[in-house]
């Protein structure tokens, strides 16, 4: 059998990463490696790194981010509030396998979906299911889905996911289904996977979104005991980035 067959069957047992450092060994020479355990062992690493690629990249799309965000990303010279020595840690994701919830509050454009998603990613590549939901555009889904019959298996997918994002909670007050529907998700998830909340409103006023005191109780008690609480301040990145753009563009003209 010779190389190029060797390749084919490769890509026919989609062993794609093998395949594509074999292909590249041939075209670079073999001399290089010192033994056949060492190209054996290059091979197997290639194929490893494309399947954590692969199955990465899976998981994001799944993840339905609104953005692709990581922490590799995050300006450390704004002061937000941030502890980086805790993201560092979260990175980690200790926190999805010990379905752990995290609750991120803070005023609007400090970067609370960022660092939300930017964990989303990590978890993604630790191989956790994982799914973003910006609660704006949820709740009114949820509606849409109790009156054509498919509510309840979008809420066990939801249920599935080992790490969920609710984006933007408390921006709107709750109706009836908007209550149950939040109090099924908390019940679903709650010592069972991991979720993380962002919101611009301190957790004190979330009560008052949700609006019902007793599901407000049984809400809150459940996600907050033993959460995660990073608390995001500051000025707006947008507001901060159109200052650094205005002041570059007169730099500019002036200079001219």
């Amino acid at each position: 059998m010779n190389d190029s067959m060797t390749i084919e069957k490769m890509s026919q047992m989609k062993l794609y990463g093998m395949a594509s450092a074999l292909r590249t060994a041939l075209e670079t020479g073999l001399e290089r490696y010192s033994s056949p355990q060492e190209f054996v062992s290059h091979l197997i690493e290639s194929e490893w790194d494309d399947k954590h690629q692969r199955r990465t990249q899976r998981l994001s799309r799944a993840a339905q981010f609104r953005s692709q965000s990581f922490l590799s990303e995050l300006d450390w010279t704004v002061n937000r509030g941030l502890d980086k020595a805790l993201l560092l840690k979260l990175s980690e994701c200790r926190f999805v396998r010990e379905k752990r919830t995290i609750i991120i509050t803070g005023p609007t454009g400090v970067g609370k979906s960022f660092v939300a998603q930017a964990l989303g990613s990590q978890s993604c590549d630790l191989a956790y299911r994982t799914r973003y939901c910006n609660c704006n555009k949820l709740f009114p889904l949820l509606r849409e889905k109790r009156h054509d019959g498919t509510y309840a298996k979008f809420m066990a997918d939801l249920a599935k996911a080992n790490l969920l994002i609710l984006d933007d909670f408390g921006l709107m007050h709750m109706d009836g289904q908007d209550r149950l529907s939040l109090l099924e998700l908390v019940e679903d998830r709650y010592a069972k996977a991991s979720t993380i909340i962002t919101s611009q409103l301190p957790v004190a006023q979330w009560y008052e979104v949700i609006g019902d005191p007793t599901i407000s109780d049984a809400v809150c008690d459940r996600l907050v005991h033993g959460a995660v609480r990073i608390e995001m301040q500051g000025e707006s990145m947008r507001a901060v980035r159109s200052k650094a753009d205005q002041g570059t563009c007169s730099n500019s003209a002036t200079y001219v």
